[in-house]
């Protein structure tokens, strides 16, 4: 006979796969971003009640439901889109070589979709040199702040800058040059986070072979 605890981490399991599942769709659906489809995906399961830490599936598992709803619901669009969003995301990482741009986010996982921007992580000596490229390109830009990447050391927040590109958002996060030590280790068993360009050509060459 199962004992009360089996059965309850059984109710949890069920929980955060309902939540992941719903956060999917509007991932999907309407390009809102992870932490706030979550919260209400949660919302949704729960109502107004306290929503603890246990209940929230993490982002991996979201983002293998993703896959799966883009798979159901979008399988014949998605590829393309994902193919091209790839293509620009490559162009971009060429012209900002020295600034040791990384591809990250849905892009780089291959999750996205129809409302997806491009999300790369640069390295630099100091944010102004990549402003002042884009200033000489005649590129129009905006700034924001992101969170840093090493939370464990300095919590300033980090600079964004965000800009149009052939019709889609490209959005840059400029980090310090030494936080490129040890940023692209991935644990095993887990996918890669980030990747350089050479790992970024790699990927579209492996997808032209397939």
């Amino acid at each position: 006979m199962p004992t009360m605890a089996t059965n309850t981490s059984s109710e949890l399991d069920q929980l955060r796969a309902e939540i992941a599942a719903i956060a999917a769709r509007m991932i999907a659906e309407d390009g809102a971003d992870y932490g706030t489809a979550k919260q209400k995906a949660a919302k949704q399961c729960l109502g107004n009640k306290r929503i603890r830490g246990e209940f929230m599936p993490d982002n991996a598992q979201i983002e293998d439901e993703v896959r799966i709803y883009n798979d159901l619901f979008f399988g014949d669009t998605q590829p393309a889109r994902l193919l091209h969003l790839r293509q620009l995301a490559l162009h971009m990482m060429e012209e900002l070589a020295q600034f040791n741009p990384h591809l990250t986010g849905a892009v780089l996982n291959g999750t996205a979709g129809e409302h997806s921007d491009i999300h790369l992580h640069l390295f630099v000596d100091s944010p102004k040199d990549v402003e002042i490229y884009l200033l000489n390109k005649n590129v129009q830009f905006e700034l924001s702040e992101g969170s840093p990447l090493n939370k464990r050391g300095n919590n300033d927040p980090v600079e964004v800058v965000s800009f149009m590109y052939r019709k889609e958002g490209i959005h840059l996060t400029l980090y310090e040059t030494d936080d490129l030590r040890g940023s692209i280790r991935t644990a095993s068993g887990k996918r890669m986070e980030r990747a350089d360009l050479s790992a970024v050509r790699l990927l579209m060459t492996e997808e032209e072979n397939q």
